[in-house]
């Protein structure tokens, strides 16, 4: 299995590439700065994710497999691996918005909130404003004490 690592400049393009070929949202990422990671198979980018930090939570965002590799455990190992930076950072939750994989996330611990209990600073970002509609699932998942 890959690894997760940091994403480097010369990974954000083929990150963007998969994120608009998987139909998620792209136009914030300038002005947002998620702070991504990627895993890698021969040197190409098959899986990436991102944490967005407003305080001590995070907004986990863009999680996103490459289409020939789904299925393959990937997408669960990303989750983790951005659980693991989080916890390494002191983000004691993390906060996403989904409209297609709910019960991927459920099986991984996240749990249906009301979107309005998100952090304040969150909820006016533009992933919460206008890229994700209200349809969306608003879920949430507390993380173990790093200290």
């Amino acid at each position: 299995m890959s690894q997760v690592d940091a994403a480097s400049a010369d990974d954000l393009i083929a990150i963007r590439a998969l994120l608009e070929r998987s139909g998620l949202p792209t136009s914030d990422l300038e002005s947002a700065r998620p702070e991504f990671a990627v895993m890698r198979e021969d040197g190409e980018v098959i899986a990436a994710g991102a944490l967005q930090r407003f305080g001590s939570a995070a907004l986990l965002r863009s999680v996103v497999v490459a289409p020939h590799r789904r299925g393959s455990g990937l997408g669960q190992a990303m989750v983790t691996g951005l659980e693991h930076i989080a916890c390494a950072a002191r983000i004691s939750r993390l906060v996403l918005l989904t409209q297609t994989a709910a019960e991927f996330f459920a099986r991984q611990g996240y749990r249906v909130i009301e979107r309005g209990s998100a952090p304040e600073d969150m909820q006016g970002s533009e992933e919460f404003r206008s890229l994700c509609p209200s349809s969306a699932t608003c879920m949430a998942k507390s993380l173990p004490d790093s200290a």
